[in-house]
C-alpha cells in the first residue's frame, strides 16, 4: 500500500515553507514635488508668473501669498521662486558691499547676478508652463 499521509499544502500546519513575502512597494515621490502634464492650466501659469514674475524681486512673493492657496502646484513654485528671489537680494546686497568697499570698481559684479537671476528665472517659467517642477540650480530654502 502507497503511504497513507495526507498531501500537505502550504497552508497547512507541519511545512517547512515559510509564508510568501510581500513584494516591496515603490519608493514614494516626494511630497514637495507636484508635477505632470494633467495639471490645471491656471496653475501651470501661475507656476510661470511665479518665475517670470520674479525679475522685478518682489513679484514672486506676490502671486505667491495671493494664489499659494489655489493648488500645491503653485504653491510650490512660488516657494521656489520667492526663495531663489530672496538669494538673488542677498547677491545684490553682497555686490553693494564689496562696491562701497572698492569705490565703485566692484560693481560690475551686479552684471553677472542680473544676468544669471534672468537666465534662470526664464528657466523656471518655461518649465513651469509645461508642469515641471523646476528646482533652481543655486538656491538656499529659507521658506520650506
Amino acid at each position: 500500500m502507497a503511504d497513507d499521509k495526507p498531501e500537505e499544502t502550504p497552508d497547512s500546519p507541519g511545512t517547512d515553507q515559510a509564508p510568501p513575502t510581500p513584494e516591496p512597494a515603490a519608493p514614494a515621490a516626494p511630497a514637495e514635488t507636484i508635477s505632470g502634464a494633467d495639471l490645471p492650466d491656471d496653475a501651470k501659469t501661475m507656476g510661470m508668473l511665479c518665475h517670470l514674475l520674479g525679475i522685478t524681486m518682489i513679484g514672486s512673493l506676490i502671486i505667491w501669498l495671493v494664489k499659494k492657496d489655489d493648488h500645491p502646484f503653485i504653491d510650490q513654485e512660488g516657494k521656489e521662486a520667492t526663495n531663489f528671489q530672496i538669494l538673488v537680494f542677498i547677491a545684490y546686497c553682497v555686490c553693494s558691499v564689496i562696491a562701497v568697499i572698492t569705490c565703485g570698481i566692484g560693481s560690475i559684479l551686479y552684471l553677472p547676478v542680473w544676468i544669471c537671476a534672468l537666465i534662470f528665472c526664464i528657466m523656471g517659467g518655461l518649465k513651469a508652463k509645461e508642469g515641471e517642477a523646476y528646482r533652481y540650480p543655486i538656491n538656499i530654502r529659507f521658506i520650506k
